[in-house]
């Protein structure tokens, strides 16, 4: 999620090595909209191995079919072990920076902050001071060990709430370290801002440069309860030129080429999972915010057609 200026209904994540990428909210519906989204921003580490390609020939999975035909397992975390994230899969990225949305956590790499425990991982936000910063989460990436482009990402997870409280899953293109975000795009598949437990965000970022950001995309809401009672899964369908985005499988938005001019969505992306505590987009955390506070990931699949 960069963030740079106002966020409406999303959320981008900023870079700041060698550039700045910025995530945010959905234009268009109200100024009153606009301003409810914010910005954010996300740390680049010269240290994350470059792009991989992905696991299979992209070109018989651009067209756009049902939801339902999507039932090749390409690739997946089920997050079964126990204790430390699978190294294979994840990478963490680490800092205080404030993300480049004044946001307070520290991301760490400890078991403290990101684990697998019964079936699930577990991001954990907590109350702790390290590096200058008042709260620690984890930041988890795929960049270098897996790109996904045309298919079906599912992420099922049961989010955290709270004012401050902001969980992502989200994507950037692979090609970030060639072509600085916007250029590269960004996906934001689900954000939600704590304080208002039963909505999420999907917002799509891109534009020629840092200065020509542009970005749009939806919001949906629960019909009863929040999103931090139970599990969902959040889904989005890419396919050339079209992206769908589902919660338990019901679609709620669409975004296509027409929408969006350049259109770098037909490139590989790589996934990332945070929690970030404060910040622009949302508001810091206050006397009613409950620590610690965890967004758990049952899964994460891709999945293509034959």
């Amino acid at each position: 999620m960069y963030s740079s200026g106002i966020r409406l209904s999303f959320c981008m994540k900023n870079h700041l090595i060698p550039t700045l990428p910025f995530r945010f909210r959905r234009a268009g519906a109200s100024l009153l909209l606009a301003l409810s989204l914010a910005a954010c921003t996300e740390e680049k580490k010269p240290d994350i191995p470059a792009p991989t390609p992905d696991p299979v020939n992209t070109a018989t999975n651009a067209e756009a079919k049902d939801y339902a035909q999507y039932t090749e397992l390409v690739w997946s975390d089920e997050f079964n072990g126990g204790g430390a994230v699978d190294q294979t899969k994840w990478t963490h990225e680490t800092g205080g920076s404030g993300w480049g949305n004044n946001e307070l956590q520290y991301y760490t790499n400890s078991i403290e902050n990101s684990y697998q425990s019964g079936g699930n991982l577990v991001i954990q936000t907590q109350k702790q001071s390290q590096d200058g910063r008042d709260y620690t989460s984890a930041r988890l990436i795929t960049k270098g060990k897996q790109s996904f482009t045309f298919g079906r990402v599912d992420v099922m997870a049961k989010l955290p709430k709270g004012q401050g409280i902001w969980p992502a899953i989200w994507m950037l293109g692979s090609d970030i370290d060639q072509n600085n975000w916007p250029v590269c795009g960004e996906i934001d598949i689900m954000e939600l801002r704590g304080q208002e437990p039963n909505k999420i965000l999907c917002t799509m970022h891109y534009g020629t440069s840092t200065a020509d950001h542009r970005y749009k995309g939806g919001e949906t809401t629960l019909a009863s309860g929040s999103f931090a009672d139970d599990f969902h899964l959040f889904s989005m369908v890419r396919s050339k030129d079209q992206m769908r985005f589902f919660v338990d499988g019901r679609q709620y938005y669409t975004f296509t080429s027409s929408d969006a001019s350049p259109y770098p969505f037909n490139n590989p992306f790589f996934m990332i999972l945070n929690v970030a505590v404060g910040g622009n987009f949302l508001g810091n955390p206050n006397a009613s915010t409950q620590f610690p506070q965890q967004m758990m990931v049952d899964y994460v699949r891709f999945y293509q057609y034959k």
